[in-house]
């Protein structure tokens, strides 16, 4: 496969300029340790339904020791499930859906890996909304490692209703 186009410049990007930390991200999204899959978000680009947020992969992470013991690679799973994350905080940020409902992953195309990402990286995702609606939301994107394409992925997340809905 071919190697796409970046969304943006990620040199153009402060990462020293933080929009949400951590703190801020759990406030929009549900997910806790040890699913957590976003360090911070940095970059918000709404009327171009860009953002840009990243992942520092430490040494104590959950899956260390089992996925390729002496020489752990983060696995593409969680490389997905790091892009759902951003694609809800961003509908979440953006007001395209309100707190009361659950967005779950609706579908992964076209995922591509193309570089490892290994303890001690940080992994900076792009993602560029194709559909941004309360209903269904599309979104290219795309997973930086020292400035290199380490993934890339199409990942659609669905509303699954309310919470009070769902039931616990």
């Amino acid at each position: 496969m071919p190697i796409p186009d970046p969304h943006l410049d990620l040199a153009t990007i402060d990462f020293s300029r933080t929009i949400a930390d951590i703190h801020a991200i759990r406030e929009l999204i549900p997910q806790r340790p040890p699913f957590e899959m976003l360090t911070a978000v940095v970059h918000l680009d709404n009327p171009n339904h860009l953002i840009v947020a990243y992942k520092d992969i430490a040494n104590d992470e959950f899956w260390v020791p089992g996925h390729m013991p002496g020489y752990p690679l983060l696995p593409g799973v969680l490389m997905l499930e790091a892009a759902a994350q951003m694609s809800t905080y961003y509908v979440r940020a953006t007001k395209v859906v309100g707190p009361e409902l659950v967005i779950g992953l609706g579908g992964i195309d076209g995922a591509r890996f193309r570089r490892a990402v290994r303890p001690g990286n940080r992994l900076v995702l792009v993602g560029k909304g194709l559909k941004v609606k309360p209903r269904l939301t599309l979104f290219n994107v795309q997973g930086y490692v020292n400035g290199e394409l380490a993934f890339d992925a199409e990942v659609m997340g669905v509303s699954l209703g309310k919470s009070t809905e769902l039931g616990s």
